[in-house]
């Protein structure tokens, strides 16, 4: 996964529809989530889209999340925050700020309101799950 500023960088210079198949591309590339997790545990409440959030203790002491939604753009956008946690460690997931890190992406303003209303929820699970690890 290239890092969140590589992505800014060629985010940066499309045009509206072409951000739009970027991220249609990184929601692609997310890794695979299997079925049997998307339960109504592992689900963000909250998203206009469904969204499916489970992490992962790897042995290093760092989390691994597997993501996944059933709308494309919405995976794109889990693909960014994913981007900017993935594979840390509890403490260091705790100390992103995750929204600011977004912020020059300005999907606020890209995408419309029901595409980015669960982007906090996501970030809210994402840090309770790397708190309860810390």
């Amino acid at each position: 996964m290239q890092s969140l500023a590589e992505l800014h960088d060629e985010y940066d210079f499309l045009d509206a529809d072409d951000r739009y198949r970027l991220l249609i591309d990184l929601g692609r590339a997310l890794e695979p989530m299997p079925d049997a997790l998307k339960t109504e545990a592992t689900l963000v409440r909250g998203c206009s889209a469904s969204v499916w959030v489970y992490p992962m203790a790897q042995g290093d002491g760092t989390l691994h999340f597997l993501a996944d939604s059933n709308a494309a753009i919405t995976k794109g956008i889990i693909a960014l925050v994913l981007a900017a946690i993935q594979d840390g460690t509890p403490s260091a997931i705790l100390a992103t700020d995750i929204a600011a890190a977004l912020a020059p992406f300005d999907l606020g303003n890209q995408l419309s309101s029901n595409r980015t209303q669960g982007i906090p929820n996501m970030i809210a699970l994402i840090r309770e799950t790397a708190a309860r690890y810390a």
